[in-house]
């Protein structure tokens, strides 16, 4: 990205927009802590999980003369390298049935903090690194974690509707929430960015990407759509910056600086996105603790969570 004169910002990494950051916005909070919280909360259920305390009929655990207690499921059972279905479930996983049922709404929560393998535990964790930190240190920890929080929350209660008798576990709808508000962010704050064509084209084939993978087997991808509808309307309202007045190349008086100010079309989207926001919290939660299944009336919503091919069946 091009860099200006005195009265000109810089692009932040190819894709921030032009502003000069403080100490502060450098520095990532949220993100480290959420990666830390969620390898304790795997080592708190590979400790629960106890492999080698219990028979199975899939064969030895994975690791337990090193391992011990910690060792993994036997891969014909979990080929994430990682705990049992029933662990994940007395953990917090999320269960139609429970929530709807037995009024375990906290697991609209917790599932999010769960995972159900190592390997899906770094999937995950690498690619919040990858895309949180960077937005992080141009918002701030407040507004990233508000979004990553909601984001979660908003995945899970639409994969609530759709999973049916399955379990869900992961925080890859908090993650796609963040992807969400990036793509958000990028359109409100339009005319600030350099080379903003190429970095939304570049956004939209990431996450085009993402969610065609969402559909294979084993994938919970109603959590990824949910948390990925809710990030970009919650970055409408709370990664909104002021734009930019003049021209960047502008001749200002001496001892003048460019004046920035938000736009009328900001103000909009901000006020469309929040309304949008809060009448879809509103009619998903009243659909799932009606226990409405979305799947008993729509009959190709579940090609959103897998699509079956010659080479793997969704129903195995």
């Amino acid at each position: 990205m091009a860099s200006g004169g005195a009265d000109e910002a810089r692009g932040v990494g190819g894709l921030g927009p032009y502003h000069d950051e403080s100490p502060a916005e450098r520095r990532s909070l949220f993100v480290p802590a959420v990666v830390v919280a969620n390898f304790v909360m795997f080592a708190v259920t590979m400790y629960v999980n106890d492999c080698p305390a219990h028979r199975t009929p899939f064969g030895p655990c994975v690791g337990a003369s090193f391992l011990h207690r910690f060792s993994f499921q036997p891969l014909r059972q979990n080929l994430l390298f990682g705990p049992s279905a029933s662990t994940l479930a007395k953990l917090g996983a999320l269960e139609w049935i429970k929530v709807v049922r037995q009024h375990q709404g906290w697991r609209l929560v917790t599932c999010t903090w769960l995972h159900a393998g190592a390997l899906h535990l770094l999937a995950n964790m690498l690619s919040l690194i990858f895309v949180g930190i960077r937005i992080e240190q141009q918002f701030g920890f407040a507004r990233v974690g508000i979004i990553y929080l909601i984001s979660g929350f908003g995945g899970s209660c639409l994969s609530s509707l759709l999973i049916g008798s399955d379990i869900s576990v992961g925080a890859s709808g908090a993650l796609f929430g963040v992807l969400g508000a990036m793509l958000s962010e990028l359109i409100t704050n339009w005319t600030i960015y350099s080379n903003r064509v190429s970095a939304l084209l570049t956004l939209i084939f990431i996450i085009m990407i993402n969610l065609a993978l969402g559909m294979l087997p084993h994938v919970d991808n109603s959590a990824h759509i949910g948390g990925f509808l809710t990030g970009f309307l919650l970055g409408f309202v709370l990664l909104m910056r002021p734009q930019i007045g003049w021209v960047n190349d502008h001749d200002f008086p001496f001892g003048t600086k460019p004046k920035y100010k938000h736009k009328a079309y900001q103000y909009i989207l901000l006020t469309i996105a929040l309304l949008f926001l809060i009448a879809g919290f509103v009619i998903v939660l009243l659909l799932l603790f009606r226990g409405v299944r979305l799947k008993d009336y729509c009959g190709w919503c579940h090609y959103l969570n897998c699509v079956p091919t010659s080479r793997w069946n969704c129903m195995d």
